[in-house]
């Protein structure tokens, strides 16, 4: 009876002391605020570091975990800090009987008894050197490893490890002293940096590169006595130089980074960049920047059309120049004529324009507004292709007269796109077919990769942790080709006698835009699987005289097309409604010619000279006269006396009434004043 009382007494002190350990855990948890308090980190579409952030006590602390880690690196970690790692539960007896018996017969500490697991529970909670201090370790140790994993406890030691300066963890290490992730350390590279935690500042092998190479040098010994490296390895190691300067951590895609890194700080934000691309491109901005004597920004954006996903984000050539820190990814610009597609392709879509619709590009009058071409000059009849790869105004202009401003402003709206519109303007302005409402490279290569997919647009994503919005199709595949087919047979720009060889093989559309007074030069571009958006100028919207999209912009975005990944250029079959003219009286009448809004029940309308004109001219000089719209041949009168022909030469200065009359009897006319040329 008396034994079978000690065993319950046992059992109730072991239940009691366990209750009292377990309720003592609950009242004090181990704080992880340090190991949970890391640098932002935003990596690409792998998992590859495009750029980091200090923390907001100044370290860069990039999570480490034993997968990201060299197997060498955690083999000769535990060789020289902690053998028994994987086998005690936070606390190593045999270490401790060891480091004591030491310190007992000789006097003095010669080696420690400190675990992985205790200089974790040391580095969440740093407190001065001690005994007591070291029995509080020790018991967040066995607390440590009994909420957690043996790789997460590890994980806390590999973060937070520090390594010299504001270094802490191995991952930062690694990219400060070797410029590479700790999966790809060398023996030497690791056995460097499972020595500097011992002594941080005394072994950084950027100040003390002696002391650390022959620190390094002490672990790879023991990395060979207990087997982690061979003789061959340990030779090849140990003969190599420990790296005497600090390198920079990747500071790739900048202006992108410090965007998402304000919207989730302290976490990694995963994107759709792929490095690669995006150092490859930065590359070309910054030579092609090299030869723009006023040192002229490049912005560019890159999406993968079959995604949706940004693969390079290019927000400025100069992150620390002067304006450097304004992203201009996402800065909104005029884009000149960059939306002219978008225009004509919503009118395709109508069926009311054809590619082979004829519009005449003449002086025409909307309202108090006379559009110009960039040259000053006209070019007549012209067919709505040739007026698209021309980037005519005044065809643009009745292009967006005949779909509608409010309507162009909310497709681009449902589109993603947020227009910017000038003080005072509500929308209703024809100006926005020449770039009056701003848009940002960033929206400019979401409507063109909606392009590309055949009407189906949708917002550009950049984050792979949120949810890629729905594409709504807005614009029929017919349409979309009809735009794709002729932007695809545009001029090249000067230096350009045919595209690059790299280029030959795809079928590249691309479209350029000028902003008034120069200040944007844009350049869009896209084949099947890439859109490439190019946007150069100042961040401070300085003009650049003579810079147009085609010279300025054009060539960088095809130099970068060349540098993207190649793709299957098997031309896709047009949509069965596909429409094949041989000319535009092939078409149903309402798609025959373009021409401005009248209010005369279909006659004629007066495209030139507007309505109360004042014309200059020299001695018999002949006004040209050109109308739009009503039936058969149009017949010109002077003050009620006919003409022969389409010209007119005024007998002298003074006002004159200008008519013009169709065969069904229908007319128009203006009063203009003619002026003599001084």
């Amino acid at each position: 009876m008396s034994a079978r009382r000690l065993l319950v007494g046992l059992a109730l002190a072991a239940a009691g002391l366990a209750a009292g350990l377990l309720t003592l855990d609950r009242l004090f948890p181990p704080d992880l605020a340090r190991y949970q308090e890391r640098s932002t980190e935003i990596v690409d579409a792998n998992g590859r570091l495009l750029r980091a952030f200090t923390t907001p006590d100044g370290k860069w602390r990039l999570k480490t975990t034993a997968d990201d880690v060299d197997p060498v690196y955690l083999a000769l970690l535990k060789a020289y800090e902690d053998r028994r790692f994987d086998a005690h539960w936070g606390v190593d007896p045999l270490a401790a009987a060891r480091a004591a018996g030491q310190w007992i017969g000789r006097g003095r500490i010669v080696s420690g008894a400190s675990t992985l697991s205790m200089q974790a529970a040391r580095l969440l909670e740093p407190r001065p050197r001690s005994i007591a201090t070291k029995l509080i370790q020790s018991t967040r140790a066995l607390q440590l490893e009994w909420r957690y994993s043996k790789p997460e406890v590890l994980a806390i030691y590999l973060t937070l490890a520090p390594m010299g300066g504001n270094l802490e963890g191995v991952r930062a290490a690694s990219f400060a002293y070797f410029g590479k992730e700790p999966k790809q350390l060398s023996a030497a590279e690791a056995a460097l940096l499972v020595a500097i935690p011992q002594s941080p500042e005394r072994r950084r092998p950027d100040r003390a590169a002696g002391r650390a190479q022959a620190a390094r040098d002490r672990v790879l010994v023991r990395g060979l006595e207990h087997g982690v490296v061979d003789q061959a390895a340990y030779d090849r190691a140990i003969s190599r130089a420990a790296p005497a300067r600090r390198l920079a951590l990747p500071m790739q895609a900048p202006h992108l980074s410090a965007w998402l890194a304000g919207q989730s700080p302290g976490t990694v934000v995963p994107t759709t960049l792929r490095f690669e691309l995006q150092a490859m491109l930065a590359q070309l901005a910054a030579e092609e920047r090299g030869q723009f004597t006023d040192k002229a920004e490049i912005a560019m954006v890159v999406l993968d059309n079959r995604t949706g996903g940004v693969v390079a984000w290019l927000g400025g050539s100069d992150f620390f120049g002067r304006t450097g820190q304004v992203d201009l990814v996402r800065a909104h610009r005029s884009p000149g004529s960059a939306l002219k597609p978008l225009i004509y392709a919503m009118a395709f879509d109508d069926r009311t324009l054809h590619p082979d619709t004829l519009v005449e590009d003449v002086p025409v009058r909307f309202r108090d507004w006379l559009p110009r071409n960039f040259d000053r000059d006209h070019q007549g009849a012209v067919t709505v292709r040739h007026a698209l790869q021309q980037s005519l105004n005044v065809p643009a202009v009745l292009a967006m007269e005949k779909v509608g401003p409010q309507r162009f402003l909310s497709t681009l709206r449902t589109a993603g796109v947020a227009p910017g519109l000038p003080p005072g303007d509500s929308g209703n302005s024809l100006g926005i077919a020449l770039g009056s409402a701003t848009v940002s490279p960033l929206e400019m290569a979401g409507l063109y990769a909606g392009l590309a997919n055949g009407g189906s647009f949708a917002p550009p994503i950049v984050r792979r942790d949120r949810p890629a919005p729905a594409p709504v199709q807005l614009i029929g595949p017919t349409a979309a080709w009809y735009v794709a087919e002729a932007l695809a047979d545009a001029p090249l720009p000067e230096g350009f006698a045919s595209l690059p060889v790299a280029l030959r093989d795809r079928r590249i559309a691309y479209k350029t835009g000028t902003s008034a007074g120069f200040r944007d030069a844009w350049a869009a571009t896209y084949s099947t699987n890439w859109t490439v958006v190019v946007w150069v100028g100042h961040a401070d919207g300085t003009p650049r005289p003579g810079q147009l999209g085609r010279v300025a912009a054009l060539p960088v975005a095809l130099k970068a097309f060349g540098r993207l990944p190649a793709e299957d250029n098997r031309a896709a079959p047009p949509p069965p409604d596909v429409l094949r003219v041989a000319s535009h009286r092939e078409l149903p009448p309402r798609m025959r010619t373009l021409a401005p809004a009248v209010e005369n029940h279909g006659g004629p309308r007066i495209a030139y000279p507007p309505a109360d004109a004042r014309i200059e001219l020299g001695a018999r000089e002949a006004v040209p006269l050109s109308a739009m719209g009503g039936e058969g041949r149009l017949r010109w009168l002077v003050d009620g006396r006919p003409l022969d022909s389409a010209k007119w030469v005024p007998d002298g200065p003074g006002q004159a009434r200008l008519a013009v009359v169709d065969e069904a009897g229908r007319s128009t006319s203006v009063t203009v004043r003619i002026v003599e040329r001084r």
